[in-house]
């Protein structure tokens, strides 16, 4: 994907910290009328949302995607699954994946390229909770040291 044409629309910012992203995948999405405009003016929530396999098809669980008030009684439900347009062959790769211990497939973020809505899953496996304090750790003393470099380097001036 490129940068300077993608428009990113919603991002999943808990997907990073609760798990460990394996491999990245775009995906399109097989969306109504209403759907796409309410993703155009931004109204959507990855937040608890998630990838499931049923029937040879990948699914988006739970995304919110805001009803749009212009369609009034042609609108969509919020919350209805939302089928991802993937090859086969991808398709097959990721339910062999899922069916190992503990991977799971999230969205990380949903963007418009071209017009059309991509979104970005990822194959990922669940951080336990001493892996999440391991990372705020981490993250905090990389925050010091950064602090200490620069006031140590005002300081010299």
């Amino acid at each position: 994907m490129n940068k300077l044409e993608a428009k990113i629309v919603a991002t999943n910012r808990k997907a990073l910290r609760d798990y460990f992203v394996q491999d990245r995948l775009e995906a399109g999405l097989a969306l109504r009328g209403s759907e796409i405009k309410s993703i155009r003016a931004g109204q959507v929530n990855l937040a608890e949302s998630y990838v499931r396999d049923e029937r040879g098809e990948m699914w988006l669980v739970n995304a919110h995607v805001a009803a749009y008030d212009p369609a009034s009684r042609d609108n969509h439900d919020p919350l209805r699954p939302r089928k991802l347009l993937l090859h086969r062959a991808e398709i097959v790769r990721l339910r062999e994946k899922i069916q190992q211990k503990g991977l799971t497939v999230i969205p990380l973020r949903l963007y418009l390229t071209k017009g059309r809505a991509k979104v970005e899953i990822a194959l990922a496996k669940g951080k336990r909770q001493y892996d999440k304090r391991q990372a705020m750790a981490k993250r905090d003393s990389q925050r010091e040291i950064a602090r200490a470099l620069a006031t140590r380097s005002k300081g010299r001036q």
